[in-house]
């Protein structure tokens, strides 16, 4: 089987709800995964905008929400999922507004794609004290075992 992610909130390659964002209320999609592969001892979710700032010239990946050590057992995260409320033993990232925690699509300019990433790893990281996504994809390298994708798509009205 296929490791998979989808969220009810919008189907891949679709626009992604306004209450995601920051012209909404900027609560995170629901999520949820299937075939994690046997032998997986954590998840990893990035959520990260390669569309930086202009679609027609983009200059940066923007990364939205940086969460790992999710159990293996985990299956998804509910709507508007608040810290307190993660699976026990997850951790956050820091994301591109220099704090922990979900920041909905806010481009500036056109239509930008939103990956919803989701890793299986063979280990369980230490405690890398709020990593950026390029410390953690360090933290991961040689521990993938599988990986999924879920594109969303915004552009402000």
């Amino acid at each position: 089987m296929i490791m998979t992610i989808q969220s009810s909130s919008f189907q891949h390659n679709e626009e992604i709800p306004v209450r995601h964002t920051c012209d909404g209320k900027n609560i995170s999609p629901e999520l949820s995964w299937a075939g994690v592969p046997a032998g997986t001892k954590s998840l990893i979710l990035i959520v990260d905008d390669p569309d930086a700032p202009n679609p027609a010239a983009p200059r940066m990946t923007w990364v939205h929400w940086v969460l790992y050590n999710m159990p293996a057992s985990t299956n998804g995260l509910p709507e508007n999922v608040a810290a307190k409320e993660l699976p026990a033993g997850t951790m956050q990232g820091i994301n591109d507004w220099q704090h922990t925690g979900y920041e909905g699509p806010c481009p500036p300019v056109g239509s930008h794609r939103y990956y919803h990433k989701l890793f299986a790893l063979d280990a369980v990281l230490p405690d890398l004290k709020h990593p950026t996504k390029a410390g953690l994809e360090k933290a991961m390298q040689g521990h993938i075992i599988a990986r999924s994708s879920l594109i969303g798509l915004y552009r402000r009205h």
